[in-house]
């Protein structure tokens, strides 16, 4: 049983930052993909950043140059730094990993805020 754990997350005001952070049980070795999705009420989930196993990264034209994502397989951990927040970033932000056999794994999700 595959479980994602982020933690992170919150509150912050325009121009902010905020690190998200995804634990996955076991190894992440076992993931071409590990990412972040992110949706608000009534929208479909959208693909915020992700990262493959060959260190290739793909970002949604709307957080480019602002989130940085990063895999450490050796911790079993993915990183969001998400620099100069802007409104349109609130949501709630959820963790994906996809095996080999192209089965997706989710988190319960973590939200975030930016408001002033």
């Amino acid at each position: 049983q595959v479980q994602l754990v982020e933690s992170g997350g919150g509150s912050e005001q325009p121009g902010g930052s905020l690190s998200l952070f995804c634990t996955a049980s076991g190894s992440i070795r076992r993931f071409w993909s590990m990412g972040w999705y992110r949706q608000t009420p009534g929208n479909q989930r959208e693909l915020v950043a992700e990262a493959t196993s060959d260190a290739r990264t793909n970002y949604a034209d709307s957080v480019w140059g602002r989130f940085t994502i990063s895999r450490d397989d050796i911790e079993n951990t993915v990183h969001l730094q998400m620099h100069n927040l802007k409104p349109e970033d609130t949501a709630v932000y959820y963790c994906n990993a996809v095996d080999y056999t192209e089965y997706p794994y989710w988190g319960p999700g973590t939200q975030v805020t930016v408001s002033s």
